[in-house]
């Protein structure tokens, strides 16, 4: 692997730089690099001004390739994504589309208010998300896109929009930096807006390449066990995990261990798994659920990506508003033995949570709220 090794810390390289560009944004940065190799989608949920649209195209300038990004509307036609039919050949007859410098031509796609397409638009983008080919009439070709991401403020409430949403198979959260890392945000936004000349690093796109194709000669059987269980128990607390899903992350955890220059799968490297929830119910609740296997690994810290170590401290106000969820929906009437079960599971797996919450009164108190839903539960 020595090659594919270069490769990798090629590619490591640049998403260091990137790392201190944006001050804040390593978690973002980390799972663009996975989502790289494996040739998936990646979703960033967050609102305006937190710099989804700058960190996509840093990358891009770094890869070298041709990059596409737009912001969608209700009113966006498919001429404005993928190009209008080709005038010339229109008049002999043809319907050809012009895709210069359009989608169909790009290595890097980001697709801003990604919720907002529409059914003009929604049947073209689901085959580009999920087969990489772009077809129009008669017309049909391989895509060259690396990767796309998506990026929306809010998450589908239309049926319709499931769809487009279930393609993106890696979702997380990209909000505003914590108060006190204000200053080296400023800093550093100041230094994006004002280049300094210092030598930025890149990548071409033919060693990208051969990450992608890497990741099928990856040993997965190491880890098997452990992530048939994980999937059985991140779905029985509702997370929408299909067959096809199930099958499709195995190329995100084959990619983490490419990126540390492995070829075989780590239990550390099921942390991808954190960010495959449905819901912002479930980031906390995937997060827990992951990290108990996550943790559970005994190889060299020097030896896992440096995302397997979850620093992230447990929201309290998350959690306590889960509690109040998931007790309301307790009490519903009629409610399914297998819902209680998928319930208790949930309330388990917050238990363990609240345990990591920093502040100790905030920490009491929400245990104090475990508690109570436990009693209501375990009530005849």
């Amino acid at each position: 692997m020595d090659n594919t090794n270069s490769a990798a810390e090629q590619l490591n390289t640049v998403l260091r730089q990137l790392k201190t560009a944006f001050v804040g944004k390593d978690e973002i940065i980390d799972l663009m690099g996975i989502a790289l190799v494996a040739r998936e989608n990646l979703f960033l949920l967050g609102p305006p001004g937190t710099a989804k649209s700058a960190m996509v195209r840093s990358l891009s300038q770094r890869l070298g390739g041709h990059t596409f990004e737009y912001l969608l509307t209700r009113f966006t036609e498919p001429n404005e994504i993928f190009g209008p039919f080709d005038i010339r050949k229109l008049r002999e007859g043809e319907l050809v589309t012009n895709t210069e410098g359009m989608l169909p031509e790009a290595n890097l796609v980001f697709l801003d208010e990604l919720l907002n397409a529409n059914s003009a638009i929604l049947n073209s983008l689901l085959m580009v998300l999920n087969e990489r080919v772009f077809r129009r009439g008669k017309e049909t070709r391989p895509l060259p896109v690396l990767m796309i991401v998506g990026a929306s403020n809010h998450l589908p409430e239309d049926e319709a929009l499931q769809a487009l949403y279930d393609r993106f198979l890696l979702r997380v959260p990209c909000d505003n930096v914590a108060p006190d890392q204000l200053p080296e945000v400023l800093r550093a936004g100041w230094k994006l807006e004002k280049p300094d000349g210092s030598a930025e690093a890149h990548i071409g796109l033919d060693l990208i390449q051969g990450l992608q194709q890497q990741i099928y000669k990856v040993a997965l059987d190491d880890i098997q066990d452990a992530y048939l269980d994980l999937v059985a128990k991140l779905r029985n607390t509702g997370i929408q995990l299909s067959d096809r899903r199930a099958v499709k992350i195995q190329r995100l955890i084959a990619a983490s261990a490419v990126l540390c220059g492995r070829n075989r799968a780590l239990t550390s490297d099921l942390w991808v798994m954190r960010y495959i929830w449905d819901t912002e119910e479930q980031i906390e609740i995937a997060r827990s659920i992951v990290n108990t296997t996550v943790d559970k690994d005994e190889s060299e810290a020097s030896e896992q990506h440096p995302q397997a170590t979850d620093q992230a401290l447990p929201d309290a106000d998350a959690i306590h508003q889960e509690l109040e969820s998931m007790s309301k929906e307790w009490d519903e009437p009629e409610l399914s033995l297998s819902a209680k079960a998928r319930l208790q599971d949930r309330l388990r797996h917050l238990s363990n949570r609240c345990q990591w919450i920093s502040e100790e009164p905030r920490q009491q108190f929400v245990q104090s709220k475990i508690d109570q839903l436990w009693q209501k539960m375990l009530q005849p």
